[in-house]
């Protein structure tokens, strides 16, 4: 064989193996097409929002469209399902939070494990739940208003969006804590919940600061206490319920991203990546602010911080839930 011919097959020898290696290259690389986040609320909504503004920066971060699909019912069941469902691949994700994987593994009889059937990749945001009450009750802080309710047992009316929701639970929570008794008013939503204490048809309710923080800062509704150790930065006149005279009296509606149960390590390592980075991002970072959301700390932002964070939060909440005897309709 001569020197010729041998160059020429070394140099297409080289270039297979070449061409080979790019093509496994590419097989392996993640992600190859769009990713869908499931968000398993309406659109609009605090959870959908918050999705919006994280998915349209971590598309920079994977270099792939990333999309919001609202799979909504029975209390983010539906959404969560379809998830845990899916294909391993890293392809079809979930927005998810305390409701839907804390409080829906006690109040639902699920299709699936809230634990087991996902992959944790990082928590997101942390939201934490307030007491608000309609802008014309007489109490003017939380003792105040401990101070009426037991002095009216069972009168005042508090709004919960659905029997087993994060209202009905925290609200049950509080009722435990401070010797009151109160009628809870189910709705089929918050929204329409809101509506009837803007209205002064229902005297309070639990629920997200972001979802009332417009109407608190407006005064259509009086927040009585964060509950949270620390005051929210968004809203810092209003007291915690420890500074209320109710220690101890904590609730968030904090925010994590998951995948389906079996999604290879790696792939949850990149999109862990791309929350990091996302969340990094100022831009990012203002507008959770400006949505009642705060941004977890960086060292939060993994799976092992999710996993931590939903194994305390179950052990804290399933307990006061099954004691409660509450169980979503």
């Amino acid at each position: 064989m001569n020197s010729s011919r041998r160059t020429v097959l070394r140099w297409l020898a080289a270039s297979s193996a070449a061409s080979l290696g790019a093509h496994f290259a590419r097989a392996e690389s993640f992600p190859t097409r769009p990713i869908t986040i499931v968000v398993p609320f309406p659109a609009g909504g605090p959870t959908d929002t918050l999705g919006r503004v994280l998915a349209d920066r971590m598309k920079n971060a994977l270099g792939q469209s990333v999309i919001i699909e609202n799979l909504t019912g029975a209390a983010g069941t539906i959404g969560s399902t379809h998830v845990a469902r899916s294909p391993a691949d890293g392809y079809t994700l979930i927005l998810g939070h305390w409701q839907t994987h804390v409080v829906n593994g006690a109040t639902y009889t699920l299709p699936f494990n809230v634990v087991d059937d996902f992959a944790p990749i990082a928590l997101v945001a942390d939201c934490p739940m307030w007491l608000v009450g309609r802008s014309n009750l007489l109490a003017q802080n939380l003792q105040e208003l401990v101070a009426w309710l037991k002095e009216n047992p069972g009168k005042a009316t508090v709004g919960i969006g659905g029997v087993g929701g994060g209202a009905d639970v925290v609200g049950t929570y509080f009722r435990k804590n401070t010797a009151t008794q109160f009628q809870f008013v189910p709705y089929r939503g918050a929204a329409p919940m809101m509506q009837d204490l803007l209205a002064g048809h229902i005297d309070l309710t639990f629920t997200q600061v972001a979802s009332a923080l417009a109407q608190v800062r407006s005064g259509q509704v009086k927040a009585y206490a964060v509950m949270a150790k620390a005051r929210w930065a968004e809203a810092p006149e209003t007291p915690t319920s420890d500074e209320g005279g109710v220690p101890g009296l904590y609730a968030s509606f904090w925010h994590g991203l998951w995948a389906p149960k079996g999604t290879p390590p790696k792939i949850v390592a990149e999109l862990d990546r791309a929350v990091v980075e996302s969340l990094a991002d100022p831009v990012v970072h203002q507008r959770f602010i400006e949505l009642g959301q705060e941004p977890w700390p960086r060292d939060k932002q993994t799976p092992d911080g999710l996993a931590t964070q939903q194994k305390a939060e179950i052990e804290k909440w399933w307990p006061i839930i099954k004691a409660a005897g509450i169980r979503a309709e």
